[in-house]
């Protein structure tokens, strides 16, 4: 796989985010971030601003999401909007990476989760690194398993996940676009 080819397709947030987009840059890989009026962005390259229109595609009950994640959500713009935009990263990409918290009941804690069950749903290649468990499991389809080291194995791929990136987290993203593209 050429790096050439690649795109990264993510969000622009602080953290993971911010982060999979930085190594995305010192590796040559092309990024996309999705976004909205009024969000905060962490990084300016790649930037694609999602229309009202684009953002409706996304669109997503909250109820539903609530569901789905055994959690309630806030029933405000702001996240609806950011529901919306990981839709559209995750529709994106051909495999999936996020960072985050592997919680008891399967799902990713906090937004990122949505984006991790999104990704089950469409039936992509998952992969979540765990910080609290400082390691790499992919989604079988039934179950999380130990994935060892993964390696990027598609042109389009999405990395997201927490706002709160620990060290080892940095790391992680790091070291799975050294095996990818270094």
């Amino acid at each position: 796989m050429r790096r050439e080819d690649c795109t990264l397709f993510s969000g622009a947030a602080q953290g993971a985010e911010e982060e999979f987009g930085a190594a995305a840059e010192r590796h040559g890989i092309e990024e996309v971030n999705f976004t909205f009026d009024g969000h905060s962005d962490a990084r300016r390259r790649g930037i694609r601003v999602l229309t009202h229109r684009e953002l409706e595609h996304g669109d997503v009950s909250l109820a539903y999401v609530s569901r789905l994640m055994h959690r309630r959500y806030p029933d405000t713009p702001l996240f609806k909007r950011v529901l919306q935009s990981i839709w559209h990263q995750v529709n994106s990409g051909q495999e999936i990476y996020v960072v985050g918290k592997i919680l008891d009941d399967g799902t990713v804690k906090g937004g990122t989760g949505w984006g991790a069950e999104f990704a089950k749903i469409c039936n992509k290649p998952l992969f979540a690194f765990d910080q609290d468990a400082n390691a790499w499991s992919r989604w079988t389809g039934d179950t999380w398993e130990p994935a060892g080291e993964p390696v990027i194995a598609h042109t389009d791929f999405t990395g997201t996940g927490t706002r709160f990136l620990d060290a080892n987290g940095k790391r992680a993203i790091e070291a799975l676009f050294q095996r990818s593209f270094g």
